[in-house]
């Protein structure tokens, strides 16, 4: 094992989520991943399926994690807004986080608000 001391750990929330950019709900899941990984804070990873996938825009920006893999970037636009890289998704992550290929999460400062509730509310 290169890193032995890095761990990368998904599990499922407890919680419902929603995404609000721009006066809309961009995301609204039930099904959410935490992604927890050495010396980060924790990462909320949202189903795509969840997602407004519709107001998202592919960008050719791409970094890389050597944990998780090469991430894709998204732009994000609502009515007259724009959010430029606002989420990314890591499409062909390494086998160890196989979970997040068919996920997306957004960066904190790039929306308006995250919202965090119990499931039925």
């Amino acid at each position: 094992m290169k890193y032995p001391d890095y761990r990368v750990a998904l599990d499922l929330s407890p919680r419902r989520l929603r995404i609000v950019f721009n006066e809309q709900v961009v995301a609204d899941s039930e099904r959410t991943l935490i992604v927890r990984e050495t010396a980060h804070d924790p990462i909320y990873y949202f189903p795509r399926d969840d997602v407004r996938m519709e107001w998202m825009e592919r960008t050719d920006h791409r970094t890389y994690c050597p944990f998780k893999g090469e991430a894709s970037y998204w732009t994000l636009h609502s009515g007259d807004r724009t959010a430029e890289n606002a989420a990314w998704s890591y499409e062909d992550p390494f086998e160890e986080v196989a979970g997040l290929a068919e996920y997306v999460t957004f960066y904190r400062h790039a929306v308006d608000g995250w919202h965090e509730s119990d499931p039925d509310s």
